[in-house]
């Protein structure tokens, strides 16, 4: 286990001090808003552009940007990745290889290859990174990477949803557009994970089970519809 990710928010309260508490209650609003948030997604339209096509190549690359950001099973799973990912020697290409089978998964869906169970797929993606953020025991490199690469599929293959019959530089640049957004909130959550872990120790645990609970009501979601 990582050095930073050590103790427990319970025999830390000293290290907190009166400061961090006010931190912490932020955390948690930020987690019920994101879970109020993810009730109401089904109900947004999952596209920058309302659900319609981009016709060039500005329009594909803006809704490749938004992407990720509208989902927020999708933003709730990168920000999972580079979370587990501090600490790891691996931390760079754990992200990396999510964001690049993001971009097979697209091409899937766009070849007319039937993925199949792809919501279920991505909402228990994000239970189970949510749970391995619990979790004490650090999970081996090659073993995030795998999952995360094989996650990565079905996000890649949802993404394409909304680009299917879109021209070759609208595609192209939607497709730049959004593995952008990805690796770089992947990046974003990583380095804040090693910049904020050693300072308020459990922090991890608490953004893992708000993950977790995001992702169950997307996974019931996705059982029930």
């Amino acid at each position: 286990m990582s050095p930073f990710w050590q103790g427990s928010l319970a025999g830390s309260r000293g290290s907190f001090g009166l400061w961090a508490r006010p931190f912490l209650k932020i955390v948690g609003l930020g987690v019920g808003s994101l879970l109020a948030l993810s009730c109401l997604a089904p109900a947004f339209a999952h596209h920058a552009f309302g659900g319609e096509i981009p016709q060039v190549w500005w329009q594909g690359f803006l809704s490749g940007l938004a992407h990720p950001l509208i989902g927020l099973d999708h933003l709730a799973f990168i920000v999972a990745i580079g979370l587990i990912s501090a600490g790891q020697n691996w931390r760079y290409g754990i992200p990396l290889g999510f964001v690049l089978a993001a971009l097979g998964g697209t091409a899937l869906h766009i070849a007319g290859i039937d993925l199949g169970l792809t919501e279920l797929g991505i909402a228990a993606s994000v239970v189970i990174f949510g749970l391995l953020l619990v979790q004490t025991r650090q999970v081996q490199g090659w073993v995030l990477l795998l999952f995360g690469s094989l996650a990565g599929l079905f996000h890649g293959y949802a993404y394409a949803e909304v680009i299917i019959g879109a021209g070759l530089m609208p595609l192209l640049s939607y497709l730049i557009g959004f593995t952008i957004t990805q690796y770089g909130i992947a990046l974003v959550s990583l380095l804040g994970a090693e910049f904020w872990g050693s300072r308020f120790p459990g922090l991890r645990r608490w953004a893992g089970w708000g993950i977790t609970l995001v992702g169950s009501v997307f996974l019931t979601l996705a059982v029930v519809g």
